[in-house]
């Protein structure tokens, strides 16, 4: 099955719309949106229940927000005319919220690790808490590695539709198979089947090891996460796509 890019479908253009002006708001007020709306991590004393879905209204920059808005352009707008509007949004949103709780989860498992070294060494959790609001650590316990880690975790908040999207393109490989797409450092066109594949394998590769392909500040197990989602999903349903390519 082939599709081609569309006009924009009704649920993909109110998405978009909400995004572009959620950043530009957040743009124009003091101090921002992101304390209140992007993702923190539980302990920290802005995390809030409801980040979990504000978190993909926001974004880091307009290179961020673009990119993002034309893969759910590029994508989503095929997604949609197989789901139709309803449940595509219930599929974005279920992959979105679903990326951002395995993202925490695993970030919590990684703060854990190194929160275990700190109370073995004898130190309390209100000695570590005030280690962690002063960007201290004890150099005998802890390296520098682990101890930007801890650091890392506790303050940099998430913000973007990337775990969405992610579910989106899992799913248009498996509707839209034989579709070529493009990697920006491999000029050459890839089946969706294949590039979508690679393209979560170098996420996942780059969470586990910490050598980002894409830069600094990727939420790179956020991604993987969408893409679970996205997948399952598509293999709960997959019994009301009959003659598409799901599966194939």
């Amino acid at each position: 099955m082939q599709f081609s890019p569309q006009m924009l479908t009704r649920a993909v253009n109110i998405l978009i719309v909400i995004n572009v002006l959620m950043f530009f708001v957040d743009q124009q007020i003091r101090g921002g949106l992101i304390d209140s709306l992007a993702l923190h991590f539980p302990k920290n004393e802005n995390y809030q229940v409801w980040q979990y879905f504000s978190h993909m209204f926001m974004h880091g920059s307009i290179m961020h927000l673009l990119f993002n808005m034309y893969a759910l352009w590029m994508f989503g707008s095929a997604l949609e005319s197989v789901l139709g509007k309803i449940r595509f949004l219930i599929f974005y949103f279920a992959c979105g919220i679903g990326a951002a709780i395995i993202y925490n989860a695993v970030n919590a498992y990684q703060f854990d690790q190194v929160y275990s070294l700190l109370a073995d060494s004898g130190l309390n959790s209100s000695d570590i808490m005030q280690m962690i609001q002063k960007y201290s650590y004890p150099p005998a316990v802890i390296n520098e590695t682990q101890a930007g880690e801890l650091f890392g975790i506790f303050y940099s908040p998430m913000v973007g539709a990337s775990g969405a999207i992610y579910g989106v393109l899992v799913a248009f490989a498996l509707l839209f198979p034989n579709n070529k797409l493009m990697l920006i450092f491999i000029p050459y066109p890839i089946a969706a089947k294949y590039f979508v594949p690679v393209l979560i394998a170098i996420d996942l590769f780059s969470g586990v090891t910490g050598f980002s392909l894409f830069g600094g500040g990727v939420a790179h197990f956020a991604h993987v996460g969408g893409a679970i989602i996205g997948f399952l999903l598509l293999f709960i349903w997959r019994k009301e796509f009959t003659g598409q390519s799901l599966f194939r």
